[in-house]
Parts: C-alpha cells; sequence; structure tokens
C-alpha cells in the first residue's frame, strides 16, 4: 500500500498511516486523511481542557495518520493556535498540512469580526507567530455570512489573502460558513482563486444538504473540508452546548434519535461518523477533541466497519427522525443575533 507524501520514516505509525484514506483536495495537489483533526477543542470552546493531554492527542493524532489540521483565532481568542504551536515543534513540517483563518476574532461583539484588509494581513502574522510557523498550507475567510456584505469579503478581504498568498505565507486560499449559498456567489465574482471550501453541520444524519453542491465544487476544481459530522453536539449523548443554535424541530429529533440509539445499546456519534465519512467527493472531516480517549475511539472506529445492528440502526434514525426534518438549517439565526447584539451595543466576555 502506497504511503502519504506527508509519511515520514521514524516519526509515523506505518501500520497506521497504512489503515488511513487519503483523498485529493481539489487541484491543490494536497492528499489529505479523509479523516482530519479540527482545532476548536484544544482552544476551550466545548469544555475546560488540559493544554499537556491537548498537545499529546495532536501529537498522537499526527503519528497516526491523520495529516489535516484546522485552527482559527477564534478558538479559545487564541489559544487554539498557541496550543497547536507547542505541539507542532515536536512534529515534522513535512508531516501535516494546516489551515487557519482571518476575520472572526474576540467573544466581544464590537471586535467579533473584521474583514477589512488591514485587519486580515495583521492577522496572518498573528496566526504565524502563535503557531510557530513560517506559512500555513491554506488561509481561509471564517464565517463569511457575518460580513457587512460578501462585496467586502469579494473586494477587501480575498485580495488581502492573494497578497498572503503571493509573499510565501499561504500555499491556498479558502472559504468558509454556513449558508451554502454564499460560496457559489463568492466563487463566481471573486477575481482571487478559491482553492478550497469549508462546510459544517451539512453533511451530517440530520442535515446533508452539502451533497447537491458537490458537483457544482468538483466541476471547478474546489476541495470540500466537511466540519463536525456530530453537528456541533446534537449528534451526541451529551446533547448539544446551550449556544447551539438550532431550532427546537432539530434539537428534539437528535435528541431522539439519541436516545433510541442508546435503548439499542449503539453509539449515534460513531454512526454519525461513519455517514460522514462514506462520501468519495467530499476531501476530509473534521473532528475536534482535547481527548485522548475520544481520539483513540475516532481512529478505531474509522478501521471497523458498523455492525449489522449499528448500520440498521442508522438507517432506523435517518428515516423515522431526520427524513422528516427535511435537511431543517439554522440558517439566518446567528446572523441575526449578531446583528441586534451589534445594534444595541452589547458587550460579551
Amino acid at each position: 500500500m502506497s504511503l502519504p507524501s506527508t509519511y515520514v520514516d521514524g516519526f509515523h505509525n506505518k501500520e497506521a498511516v497504512q489503515q488511513m484514506t487519503y483523498r485529493p483536495l481539489g487541484e491543490t495537489g494536497l492528499n489529505v486523511s479523509y479523516i482530519s483533526f479540527g482545532g476548536s477543542a484544544v482552544g476551550g470552546v466545548f469544555d475546560s481542557t488540559d493544554d499537556g493531554e491537548s498537545i499529546k492527542v495532536v501529537q498522537t493524532a499526527i503519528e497516526s495518520g491523520i495529516n489535516f489540521i484546522d485552527t482559527a483565532p477564534w478558538y479559545g481568542n487564541g489559544r487554539s493556535e498557541m496550543v497547536l504551536g507547542k505541539a507542532l515543534k515536536n512534529i515534522p513540517r513535512e508531516a501535516y498540512y494546516i489551515s487557519t483563518k482571518v476575520c472572526r476574532y474576540k467573544p466581544d461583539v464590537s471586535q467579533m469580526f473584521d474583514f477589512s484588509a488591514e485587519r486580515t494581513l495583521q492577522s496572518v502574522d498573528e496566526s504565524l507567530k502563535r503557531l510557530s510557523l513560517n506559512y500555513v498550507d491554506i488561509i481561509q475567510v471564517h464565517d463569511m455570512e457575518f460580513a457587512p456584505s460578501l462585496d467586502v469579503v469579494i473586494n477587501e478581504t480575498l485580495p488581502a489573502l492573494q497578497k498572503v498568498k503571493s509573499s510565501g505565507k499561504a500555499r491556498f486560499i479558502g472559504i468558509t460558513g454556513y449558508p451554502l449559498g454564499n460560496f457559489k456567489t463568492v466563487i463566481e465574482q471573486s477575481t482571487v482563486k478559491i482553492d478550497s471550501i469549508l462546510s459544517y453541520c451539512h453533511l451530517t444524519l440530520n442535515d446533508s444538504s452539502l451533497l447537491d453542491n458537490l458537483p457544482y465544487f468538483k466541476e471547478r476544481g474546489i476541495g470540500v473540508i466537511n466540519a463536525t459530522p456530530i453537528s456541533m453536539g446534537l449528534l451526541t449523548n451529551r446533547g448539544p452546548p446551550s449556544w447551539h443554535p438550532a431550532t427546537d424541530d432539530i434539537r428534539k429529533a437528535c435528541q431522539g434519535a439519541a436516545v433510541y440509539c442508546q435503548s439499542k445499546g449503539v453509539d449515534i456519534s460513531k454512526l454519525a461518523l461513519y455517514f460522514s465519512l462514506q462520501f468519495q467527493q467530499v476531501a476530509t472531516t473534521l473532528c475536534s477533541t482535547a481527548s485522548l480517549d475520544i481520539l483513540q475511539k475516532n481512529l478505531s472506529s474509522i478501521r471497523e466497519p458498523l455492525n449489522p445492528l449499528e448500520f440498521q440502526i442508522m438507517v432506523e434514525i435517518i428515516e423515522n427522525y431526520f427524513k422528516p426534518l427535511g435537511n431543517q438549517t439554522w440558517e439566518g439565526i446567528e446572523v441575526q443575533d449578531y446583528r441586534q447584539r451589534l445594534q444595541s451595543g452589547e458587550r460579551i466576555g
């Protein structure tokens, strides 16, 4: 079995790397592991975390064949990038690809977003310093829907990222966000080449609407990164965090499915990860954890197919709990809330 170009003899667990699946990320030339490492958890976004364990989690993930890491200044107000910077010091640079983002920053609503060219260029330098790197593989616009308008992203943010790319601080340019329609708008109007898109919560058991958009991205050679197969905690036994923007209908369906899975002795999170990884057109699916136990659980689950009972339960919850939802989303809810808080001058954090 061939090894990926990121394989480093003497560093990697060769057997684990050989068991990993790798897929091309659009036309970038990057072959990325189909399960990748999301950096939000090590920034303390979902729960309190121990930086020592987080560093070990990152190192174990890369040693085991995961070769793509995604982070952002927003995750823990820079903490995710700082923790990753410490972890990556002991990992050969050729062993992984890494992406970070610009435009989303602080919990204070008045300082949460800044899509200006000046702040974008400054942010890249700050991220590189926190990561202790000379360059990132992909630099992305974070959550485009929160910009004053997509025109700002197209005419100001992306041209600034082109300067970043030209300077050698990033190899490729990506865009991220929740509303799927924004990707087409920006791709078609931008004079800057878009190499990748990052979509989250749209290739899950409860919402698979990303699938309808995959032919569009493939036709244009754009790599697709999928994030949060557990739908930001909806598809877990514990349930979502209090800030989750899902509607009551979505919450109830996911909770009902989780309870049903538990009653059958099946882990809904395992089903969720399995579902998201099945689509070849998606290069990679980001899973975020700061727990060694959960990392090992994820790695084990991708090496073992679902047993007949698990597969049957997955089919049943799709049919009975999720199909009736009709790919219902929470599009617009977060943006409306942000605009109202911004207008009221609210401060948070």
